[in-house]
């Protein structure tokens, strides 16, 4: 743009020029008037750009100095002589260049335009030179100021060339110095000088030359003009060029430090480590020191949790030693990792609030030298808890990689303790780490809410429509439905000698990983089954599985929107409504405890299928245990297991503790003494069960219960590495991964026992892992270590017997009871005449009952090979509906039963015939037969043996008896003609063992029957709606 500029002027600049010199070369008079007028235009119009081109014009600033400012007036004469001199110069000059080039022809539109003499004369006006004050001051050129600093002696100030001065000089090195330039100043005309003057032939050869001179010098401007055009926007594209060319470079070095640079927004995010999970071991936690014995460093992880006693040997946290000044907590990672962050947590406590509010955090490679993480600026101070429950999560800005790790506490409130957790990536190595994992099956390995839950079975479903359903169970308090999958090669009917059963998990809402396991085994089973896996297709065949993930929806959601690591050890624990499902069930271990010691069981209380309590589900009861209660007693569940955390071990029932008989309770009234009321209310029963903390209550199946909880420990890769102790304390399993729960931590109305002694299910508790809420990182190494252990677990539903029971006529009987000898647990059938009884290898006798029908006893056995022994029953019908007549009409009170014979006058008591009814109506047996001695002493032997029957029939009732007897020799076979009673209270009737019939006993008169009846009150037909203090 300045080029293009600079060029315009220079070609006006050269027009003007051409157009003033024909009138310069005809006398001073005229050049003095051009000059007047053309100094006069710039005032007058305003036009600033003629003093510049005047000022370029100039040849010899010299002289144009002194005619400026002139020392003395010269005369005409010495003007003239000083014009031709210059005029020779010139003309030389001329001479010269036309030798070296030939000028162009000039063109004639400009020659004609340039000798317009009249013109010029007409438009001098001498009345206008009375403006002369106005141009005697003219503006002293930049020639005129170069000469006055000279001869002054004042050098010049350096300064950069403005853009007149390199005009200037553009055109002297065209050759502008070969033109006569017109003076700046001028002398005012007289009236007597003359306006024209008379030249020869010289002077208009030297004026052809001069327009020659003129017109090269045009066309050499016009050809640098466009050269200088085309340098500037050479340059001008070079330089865009160049900008590109360094912006470019500029962004691609600024993209590269910003990825040199951390950033500090999105901190990275890593797994922990495992100190709550327990895979990191004790021998990699140290500490500057240890307040005692009981809070050690290895007491230091997240979420540890105190054995209750303050003094014990098992602290809720790692406790510093108050007189020391250096305070740290060491982690060794046994590797080089990237730490990212650190969960701080307070101490495990019910009376003390001790907790760590601020500390810093070094890093080491060797555990000598220790680098402090700084911020920039400082160590980096970091802000820990508030309270002794709530996780910490601070997140480092950016990675650090190392082996060691140390918190060092600043501050804390009361005592220093402290529980971590500490979150690292492993780095990228060609060798595995112990906690690495690479699964085998392609699952879906992350936690999944109520949203993503429902989604992923419904996949499933349709993936596996043919042997899944979904179904719901009930509503949580939320109105959350309790989703179930069913798993079978019939699903939606219960198949005939199918048995059920069950996987629960979520009872607790913060307890995930039962979840995702469950939830990891419907997608394993349908992809398995669908690849024709052989074991996958005899379960989903052979059983009929129920799998519900989330038994507390509603809590689940709290611990998930915390996350897997900043959920304490109780939030998510309870319903919405704060109950705890797993110990939210009717307590029937009290009224099965209490009714075997007032000697009512099997008799008036059964010891299976105990009723609930009258008005239970009226009281404090969740919704979710409604649920789950009618959702057992509707299926015939033969086995299952709840998945829980916090602990590594299966625990079995009993999960309540059973208090010892002592003297002055219930149990043992030899020794009361009249008068004294023994009644045992609910704080005498809860007293005395934490006075026999270790008194121990297993249940009937003890051995079956066992058998069951191994075959899930021993399946686990990891739980029977008992070595270094449970998760919270030392092992606590005896190196089996078993335990039985009221041994351990007993509960009170718990859904284990209330399985076992209100339906035909047992069911066990497994703990999976010390963290409640693992990290998706760890999904892949728990489902390979319990992926077995569930198969494994699901197929010993097939151990024992099973069968159906018939009557003759081959219709199933519903409710059969199924008895075992040897084992006070009896089980029914469904309502299909199919049971399922969970047995080990042995011989048993079971015996079949049902009302209505005779009873039947089998010997079955079961083997060690896989699969349940068939053991099917068919039942005769007895009288038991003419019985059941006959004890309406007398009030459901036990009657007896007699043979009516003819009376033998005058036989002896010890060798007659029971006597008939109808020959002792009216009591005067012995008045009709005389007053002989015998029929004397036969009335006197009769009163005192009732009297002997009735005293006997007393005490039992009041003390507890041994119902053994002895066991005749019996032959059973399958048919029904040729299978023997046996004389064993489980065959014998309820009455009859009260009321022996003896052929020697002679019957009483209806009045001392009666009374008999009434004194017998306390044996009636019991309803099963009873209280303790009723009795």
């Amino acid at each position: 743009m300045r080029g293009a500029l600079l060029g315009l002027l220079v070609s006006l600049a050269l027009c003007c020029c051409v157009l003033g010199w024909d009138g310069g070369v005809e006398g001073q008079d005229t050049t003095g008037v051009q000059t007047q007028v053309r100094q006069a235009g710039p005032v007058e119009h305003g036009r600033e750009w003629e003093e510049e081109r005047e000022d370029v014009m100039m040849d010899d600033p010299g002289t144009e100095v002194e005619e400026i400012k002139p020392k003395k007036k010269k005369s005409i004469e010495e003007v003239e002589a000083a014009r031709a001199k210059k005029a020779a110069e010139k003309e030389a000059k001329a001479k010269k260049q036309k030798a070296n080039k030939a000028p162009k022809a000039p063109k004639p539109t400009k020659k004609s335009k340039a000798t317009k003499a009249p013109k010029k004369l007409k438009a001098t006006k001498a009345p206008k030179a009375t403006k002369a004050p106005k141009v005697t001051k003219p503006k002293a050129t930049k020639a005129s100021k170069t000469t006055a600093w000279k001869e002054e002696g004042v050098k010049p100030v350096t300064r950069r060339p403005s853009l007149e001065e390199d005009e200037e000089k553009l055109l002297i090195e065209l050759g502008w110095d070969r033109l006569d330039s017109r003076p700046s100043g001028h002398t005012p005309l007289s009236a007597g000088s003359k306006t024209l003057t008379e030249h020869g032939q010289d002077y208009w050869d030297t004026k052809l030359d001069r327009e020659r001179t003129t017109t090269e010098v045009i066309m050499y401007v016009s050809v640098a003009a466009k050269q200088l055009e085309e340098e500037a926007e050479k340059a001008r594209k070079e330089k865009e060029e160049k900008v590109k060319r360094l912006r470019k470079k500029w962004e691609e070095e600024e993209e590269e430090r910003l990825r040199k640079i951390p950033v500090h927004a999105e901190p990275k995010k890593c797994p922990p480590l495992g100190l709550e999970s327990h895979r990191v071991d004790d021998d990699q936690l140290l500490a500057s020191s240890q307040s005692h014995h009981g809070f050690s460093a290895q007491r230091g992880r997240l979420n540890m949790q105190s054995s209750g006693n303050e003094e014990g040997v098992y602290g809720g946290a790692w406790c510093a030693e108050p007189e020391e000044k250096n305070h740290w907590f060491e982690v060794d990672a046994r590797r080089e990792v990237e730490f990212t962050g650190v969960i701080v947590q307070g101490r495990n406590s019910d009376t003390a609030e001790d907790f760590v509010s601020t500390f810093y955090v070094s890093f080491s490679n060797d555990s000598r030298d220790w680098t402090v993480l700084h911020d920039g600026y400082a160590e980096w101070l970091f802000y820990g808890n508030v309270d002794r429950d709530s996780p910490v999560m601070v997140q480092f800005d950016w990675p650090t990689v190392a082996r060691y790790i140390r918190v060092l506490p600043q501050s804390w409130n009361g005592s220093l303790c402290l529980r971590v957790e500490v979150m690292a990536c492993q780095l990228t190595s060609s060798f595995r780490s112990e906690n690495e994992v690479n699964p085998t099956d392609n699952l879906d390995f992350r936690h999944h809410n109520y949203k993503d839950m429902r989604q992923m079975m419904k996949v499933i479903n349709e993936e596996c429509p043919n042997i899944t359903r979904i179904y719901n169970i009930g509503k949580s308090s939320a109105g959350l439905k309790m989703y179930a999958m069913e798993i079978s090669d019939n699903p939606g009917e219960h198949q005939t000698g199918e048995p059920e059963f069950r996987y629960t998990a979520g009872l607790h809402g913060n307890e995930a990983l039962g979840r995702e396991l469950l939830l990891l085994l419907m997608q394993f089973m349908c992809k398995e089954y669908n690849e024709n896996n052989p074991r996958v297709r005899r379960l989903v065949e052979g059983v009929r599985i129920h799998l519900v993930p989330s038994l507390n929806p509603d809590a689940y959601e709290l611990a998930y929107e915390m996350g897997s690591e900043m959920g304490n050890w109780g939030l998510g624990h309870w319903t919405e409504e704060g109950y705890d499902i797993f110990q939210n069930f009717p307590d029937l271990n009290s009224v099965l405890w209490g009714a075997e010691d007032r000697g009512w069981v099997p008799r008036i209380v059964p010891n299976h299928h105990i009723p609930l309590p009258e008005n239970f589900l009226n009281g404090s009861v969740a919704l979710e245990t409604k649920a789950i209660i009618n959702w057992m007693e509707r299926t015939p569940f033969v086995l299952g297991a709840n998945l829980q955390g916090g602990e590594k071990v299966v625990a079995y029932p009993f999960d309540m503790q059973r208090p010892p008989k002592a003297t002055g309770t219930l149990g043992s009234r030899r020794e009361l003494r009249p008068g004294v009321n023994h009644e045992m209310n609910e704080e005498t029963w809860a007293r005395m069960q934490r006075q026999n903390g270790d008194t121990l209550r297993e249940t009937s199946d003890d051995t079956m219960f066992r058998w069951l909880a191994m075959s899930y420990a021993h399946s686990h890769l990891t739980m029977t590495e008992t070595q270094r102790g449970s998760c919270h304390t030392d092992d606590i399993s005896g190196g089996q991964g078993i335990i039985n729960r009221a041994n351990w931590k007993p509960v009170v109305g718990s859904m284990n026992d209330f399985s076992y002694l209100h339906t035909n299910c047992f069911e066990l508790s497994v703990f999976l892992g010390c963290d409640k809420f693992p990290h998706e990182s760890e999904l892949p190494l728990e489902w390979e270590n319990n992926r077995e252990a569930l198969l494994s677990f699901i197929e010993q539903v097939h151990r024992g017997i099973k069968g159906i029971v018939r009557d003759m006529e081959g219709k199933p009987l519903a409710n059969a009871t199924i008895s075992v000898d040897g084992v006070k647990h009896d089980v029914k059938t469904a309502a299909a005449g199919d049971y399922w009884r969970l047995l080990n290898p042995g011989e048993y006798r079971v015996t079949a009952r049902v009302d209505g029908h005779t009873l039947q006893t089998r010997l079955c056995i079961v083997g060690y090979d896989s699969g349940a022994t068939p053991c099917s029953f068919t039942l005769a019908k007895s009288n038991w509906d003419r019985i059941k007549q006959i004890m309406v009409l007398h009030g459901k009170r036990p009657i007896r039963l007699v043979t009516k014979a003819p009376p033998r006058v005058g036989s002896d008591i010890s060798g007659g015939s029971v006597g008939s009814v109808d020959a002792t109506k009216t009591g005067a047996t012995g008045g009709m037969g005389g007053t002989s001695a015998n029929s004397h002493n036969a009335e006197r032997l009769r009163r005192l043996r009732l009297m002997r029957l009735r005293k006997m029939h007393q005490q039992r009732l009041r003390y507890n008896f041994s119902t053994t007897t002895p066991v005749a020799t019996t032959t059973t076979t399958a048919a029904p003609t040729t299978t023997a009673e046996l004389e064993t209270e489980s065959t014998t009737s309820w009455y009859d063992s009260w009321f022996p019939v003896e052929s020697s006993y002679t019957e009483p008169t209806p009045a001392e029957v009666f009374t008999e009846i009434q004194e017998s009150e306390p044996t009636q037909d019991y309803t099963f709606e009873y209280k303790f203090e009723d009795y």
